[in-house]
């Protein structure tokens, strides 16, 4: 490809919401962040119950056991606490980013050989095809990681578009 080619985007949220929250993405406690914290959680905090049922049955010198799963499970909840937090932040973070493309007038796609341009309401991102490391591609959507990130759903563009950048990203990024 010599030329440049432009693709305009069809924003709907719900293209892109499909992509973002599919799956449990959006739990607070069993999106992929937090569901083995979760389950680690709740099997010692069921563990350290037990406990507390049958600590009269401990002796002094296995009471010890007692405190130790108590700071596991403190531990536990506190790095729970972390992961929700996480997810809780992107979730946020998608919502703002979503709304902002709802807002949009303007966002298309700019590609040649060499550099890879993306403008959203005239703000204009604009790299190369190096800057990238990873990408996937799908038939849902096209994502890119690099300096900027970016995930283009299949139903916001024409398959002609769709199959251009696709066979461009395969030919400019490096796995």
């Amino acid at each position: 490809m010599d030329g440049e080619k432009v693709i305009r985007l069809h924003v709907n949220r719900k293209d892109f919401e499909e992509i973002y929250f599919s799956g449990n993405q959006t739990s607070l406690f069993f999106s992929p962040t937090t569901r083995g914290k979760t389950i680690t959680t709740a099997v010692v905090g069921l563990i350290l119950l037990i406990l507390f049922f049958f600590k009269d049955d401990l002796s002094k010198e296995k009471f010890g056991i007692l405190y130790f799963v108590s700071f596991l499970f403190l531990l536990c909840t506190v790095y729970l606490s972390l992961s929700i937090n996480k997810v809780s932040r992107w979730k946020k973070e998608v919502n703002k980013y979503l709304k902002s493309l709802e807002d949009s007038k303007i966002y298309e796609i700019r590609f040649n050989n060499e550099i890879f341009n993306v403008n959203l309401n005239h703000q204009e991102e604009l790299s190369k095809w190096e800057d990238f490391k990873d990408f996937d591609v799908n038939n849902e959507f096209i994502s890119l990681e690099g300096k900027f990130n970016y995930m283009f759903p299949k139903k916001s563009m024409s398959k002609a578009d769709y199959d251009s950048l696709k066979q461009t990203i395969k030919k400019n990024i490096k796995e």
